[in-house]
């Protein structure tokens, strides 16, 4: 079976984490320990996060007086997908000797005119308290958002229609490599209508959404969305919470779930099954071999006649 397993931004840092290396290192070793067993039994592409990541690189590029302006966030998503495959592959490595193992910097392609770039949504960065919001934004120029009990920088996330690489990871693939790809969503880049040339965008693609399109565009049998909570839950943090277990997309997306949370990964889960008829999967990061067994997570289905 193909699977394409996307890691949540927690794989990596987690809420209170401080971001440094040695903490990351840390839990990329858990991460493998998740997926080892099921690269044993299939073909597996793993995507991953980057917001904790590309925030920091963004708050050091913007107090970096050396600079004339801060780095964009398209090369920053580059670097943090150096940065994360290479920890991903290492550990990859040693936990399954021989196996070929590859990270792919990729580029996902957008388009110029969407709404997103004036509607920024996608959360990066740190949390921050609201005293601090009015002189980052008057600083920085940055929008800036609630989430949660705490605030976050807010930036543009455009809607993947494309894969640049996905004839390469096609080729890997064929080949026996386990390939690490797509991370962060991808470089953003939008494509000349006349030729082709690819140029760089300041924003940062949702992450479930480009693996959602990748999963489809590989031909992907499963879709594997890991995150921080062990399942789907209706109503979540309220007295009404309910968990979610065997869903189809129509029913996952009455669910109503936030755009900063689950929201995305609901719709990157329902676009998968909807486009290929395959499977998803949405739950938790060390419950990956359970979940793709049937045992854990919440597991999303083709709609039936009737439902």
């Amino acid at each position: 079976m193909r699977i394409v397993a996307a890691l949540g931004g927690n794989a990596l840092l987690r809420r209170g984490d401080h971001p440094d290396a040695a903490v990351q290192e840390a839990n990329v070793e858990k991460v493998v320990t998740a997926l080892a067993a099921l690269a044993h039994d299939h073909e597996l592409v793993i995507t991953h996060g980057n917001g904790p990541q590309i925030g920091l690189l963004a708050v050091e590029s913007a107090s970096d007086p050396a600079l004339t302006t801060p780095y964009p966030l398209h090369l920053l998503g580059a670097e943090t997908q150096g940065m994360i495959g290479s920890l991903l592959a290492r550990a990859l490595h040693n936990a399954l000797p021989g196996r070929r193992i590859a990270t792919l910097v990729t580029h996902t392609l957008v388009r110029a005119d969407d709404p997103a770039f004036d509607r920024p949504t996608k959360f990066v960065g740190q949390v921050y308290s609201g005293k601090a919001v009015p002189t980052l934004a008057r600083l920085r120029g940055w929008q800036i958002g609630r989430d949660g009990d705490g605030w976050r920088r807010v930036v543009p996330s455009p809607v993947p229609e494309g894969i640049v690489e996905t004839d390469t990871v096609h080729e890997l693939l064929a080949g026996g490599t386990l390939v690490i790809c797509a991370g962060g969503g991808g470089v953003p880049v939008t494509s000349d209508a006349d030729t082709g040339a690819l140029t760089g965008v300041e924003a940062v693609v949702d992450k479930d959404l480009t693996a959602a399109l990748l999963a489809e565009e590989l031909k992907a049998d499963f879709l594997l969305i890991l995150t921080d909570v062990p399942c789907v839950y209706e109503n979540y943090g309220t007295p009404r919470q309910c968990p979610l277990e065997d869903v189809t997309p129509t029913r996952l997306r009455r669910g109503g779930f936030a755009d900063g949370s689950m929201g995305p990964k609901a719709e990157a889960a329902a676009r998968f099954v909807e486009r290929t008829g395959g499977l998803a999967a949405i739950g938790a990061l060390d419950a990956a071999y359970e979940i793709v067994h049937g045992r854990s997570g919440t597991l999303v289905r083709p709609d039936l006649m009737g439902e």
